[in-house]
């Protein structure tokens, strides 16, 4: 089992800034790819960044050059800084951990509401 943290979020003007983290624990050497995906009122779930184990990133256009995705191994931690926040940029965002093996699991966190005021 791996559990997932999130802090960090809020409410913050369009143009602003904000910096979520998300601590995982448990059977951590299981998780290969830790990302964000975010839901909207009345949209599905959406990717917004990912990174594997090795480092490799991948961002959804709407986030490029906006949002940065890192991770610190020796924290278990992934970070996900936010800039030049959009209000529709406006969502629930979910930490995930994807494990591929034995059989392929995607672990969530607790979901944290963000808001941008226009």
């Amino acid at each position: 089992q791996v559990q997932l943290v999130e802090s960090g979020g809020g409410l913050v003007q369009a143009g602003g800034s904000l910096r979520r983290s998300c601590a995982a624990s448990g059977s951590i050497f299981s998780i290969s790819t830790m990302g964000w995906y975010r839901q909207a009122p009345g949209k599905q779930r959406e990717l917004v960044a990912q990174i594997t184990s090795g480092g490799s990133t991948n961002y959804a256009d709407s986030v490029k050059g906006r949002f940065t995705i890192s991770r610190d191994n020796a924290k278990n931690t992934v970070y996900l800084q936010m800039n030049s926040l959009k209000p529709e940029d406006t969502a629930v965002y979910y930490c995930n951990g994807y494990r591929p093996n034995p059989i392929p699991y995607n672990y969530w966190g607790q979901g944290t509401q963000v808001t941008v005021s226009s």
